[in-house]
């Protein structure tokens, strides 16, 4: 199998594991940015940290790791049209990502989306590169979550609804 063979099956195979959608936040000396990403995980809860893959090429990169803080905005369902733009799929300049969103100053002076079922804000305490991407450890001190609103996942290729236990799927 050649290397272009084996990437392709190895995405298509990524296309079969469901992941939440997130916008990466962040703000600071190196500029504000945001971008969508679904290689996102908890590590642990003592202390609570998260994961963050991120694409070394990707603008938002560089931005992020100098600024040294990030705000993972926990998409719902309502937001697909919100991850599609911090995604860059309609190419707007990172000012209009943020036009086009409600978003608040959140606790660590970091971007907080309105629409996010669920915002947790740190600061990154480490850094790994891996292949093309660094996996980028965030060490949260604050969290903000909403009891309203169907979860968002992306899963071959496309964006879905997921319920909330208990909870009657609204029309969308």
């Amino acid at each position: 199998m050649t290397h272009d063979q084996a990437r392709a099956k190895f995405r298509n195979a990524m296309a079969s594991l469901g992941a939440a959608v997130n916008v990466i936040t962040t703000d600071g000396p190196h500029g504000r940015c945001g971008m969508t990403v679904s290689a996102v995980c908890s590590v642990t809860d003592t202390p609570p940290t998260m994961l963050v893959c991120i694409n070394q090429s990707s603008f938002a990169h560089n931005v992020l790791l100098g600024n040294g803080r990030a705000c993972i905005n926990v998409l719902g369902a309502h937001a697909q049209e919100l991850a599609r733009v911090f995604a860059g799929m309609d190419d707007c300049s990172m000012e209009e990502r943020f036009a086009r969103c409600r978003s608040r100053t959140g606790d660590l002076q970091l971007p907080v989306l309105d629409d996010a079922i669920a915002s947790l804000e740190g600061h990154i305490i480490d850094s790994k590169k891996v292949g093309s991407h660094s996996v980028i450890f965030v060490q949260v001190e604050h969290i903000g979550t909403r009891d309203d609103g169907d979860g968002l996942v992306y899963f071959d290729r496309q964006f879905h609804r997921l319920e909330r236990a208990g909870m009657p799927c609204k029309a969308a």
